[in-house]
């Protein structure tokens, strides 16, 4: 059986002594995984790095093969992405978070989100607004998404301000009130109906939390993985960010 298929590079490894096995975020086969042999070559390094995109073929006698790779070069990201210290989080975060998804699984909106985020990750702080809406998609597409269209409690779609932990759903600052402390606070960025200036260092800081709350509570904890380390890094680069724009205004 043979496909064709639009592509970015997630990540290989090793097979053989000449091969790589070629991870792949597709438009429309999920992330698939396949062989390029010979793919270790001076000739093949430069198109097989993360972030670069590819029409790619696939071809495999029976689907549940890991099959072979015809990979063509249509965009090369990665030497600009390794360059920069938000490209190379950026993409390793991405690429992790593609990995809690079934493999050969479609979902045409995170892979057009990924690629229109790899042209965007040179500036910390537009790059952390970006990221932290691909987790939001992402908890969607794994299931467990957030609503923070209207209040929980009151159905107000006004002054959205928290989350609650328990039901994920968005809380007004009114109907809060009583239990304030127990509740994930929800930047204004992330609220649809409001409109926003460039969120700071602090919000994207919120933002992260809040993502990071669900993701750790219903994927990591769940599957026993920790979260992985370029978001850490991420976010301190966006921290050190604020941090300079502060000093500077």
């Amino acid at each position: 059986m043979q496909w064709t298929d639009e592509g970015i590079i997630l990540g290989t490894r090793r097979h053989g002594e000449t091969s790589l096995i070629v991870e792949l975020m597709t438009a429309g086969h999920g992330r698939h995984l396949g062989l390029v042999k010979g793919g270790r070559s001076p000739r093949h390094q430069a198109v097989l790095q993360p972030g670069n995109g590819v029409r790619a073929t696939w071809r495999a006698r029976l689907s549940e093969h890991l099959g072979n790779w015809t990979l063509e070069p249509v965009s090369s990201r990665a030497a600009r992405l390794i360059g920069n210290p938000v490209g190379l989080y950026g993409v390793q975060l991405l690429s992790a978070h593609l990995r809690l998804l079934p493999e050969r699984d479609p979902h045409p909106r995170l892979y057009t989100a990924l690629a229109a985020i790899l042209d965007d990750l040179a500036d910390p702080l537009a790059a952390g607004e970006l990221l932290v809406r691909f987790e939001l998609e992402l908890l969607n597409e794994l299931g467990v998404g957030l609503d923070l269209s209207r209040c929980a409690a009151t159905g107000a779609t006004q002054d959205l301000a928290f989350v609650s932990p328990r039901t994920g759903r968005a809380v007004s600052r009114a109907a809060s009130a009583p239990y304030a402390d127990k509740l994930l606070a929800l930047p204004g960025f992330l609220v649809a109906r409001q409109p926003h200036a460039p969120p700071s260092a602090a919000d994207l800081g919120t933002g992260f939390a809040l993502t990071g709350y669900f993701l750790y509570r219903h994927v990591y904890e769940a599957r026993g993985v920790e979260p992985p380390p370029a978001r850490a890094g991420l976010i301190g680069l966006i921290e050190r960010a604020g941090r300079l724009a502060s000093a500077n205004s």
